[in-house]
């Protein structure tokens, strides 16, 4: 069987592709969650430690992993963070074959909506996310994903 089997047809545009590689990054972290608390205190590290300086040159502290003892990841808090991502696959993956259905549609646009105000939120008000790999990656596609869907609603939903 082809990969163009499953996949969604491209005149369908590359929303639903998008979705499902989405989905499929989401479930591959879900995984990761549960096996090892690494990447996850990447995206929830905490405030730099004190004695971190920052790099002259600004954008180094972008995509650099600034590493911290302190993060508040547990083991709990991964497997639950990898639950709740699990779910949100799961949606996004239907809504890829059904976004002509506005409750698909709405619900994927929710799974986004609630991970852009959950990291936001860790960033800005609790500061156990820092702008760095795994920040900036979570609240970039949050944001992308939402904008495009709001913009192309009228093309596919009925």
């Amino acid at each position: 069987m082809s990969t163009s089997a499953w996949l969604p047809p491209l005149s369908g545009g590359l929303l639903p592709h998008w979705l499902l590689l989405t989905s499929a990054i989401s479930l591959a972290n879900s995984i990761q969650a549960y096996t090892t608390l690494a990447r996850t205190r990447e995206v929830y590290a905490g405030p730099a430690p004190s004695s971190y300086k920052t790099p002259s040159n600004p954008l180094a502290l972008t995509f650099t992993a600034i590493p911290n003892p302190n993060s508040p990841v547990t083991p709990l808090s991964a497997r639950t963070f990898g639950t709740w991502t699990a779910l949100a696959a799961v949606i996004r993956f239907y809504c890829a074959y059904s976004l002509n259905d506005s409750r698909f549609y709405q619900l994927a646009l929710w799974t986004y909506g609630v991970a852009w105000m959950h990291f936001v939120s860790e960033w800005w008000v609790f500061g156990s996310v820092r702008w760095g790999r795994g920040g900036a990656s979570s609240i970039t596609v949050a944001s992308v994903t939402l904008g495009w869907m709001f913009s192309v609603w009228g093309s596919y939903v009925d």
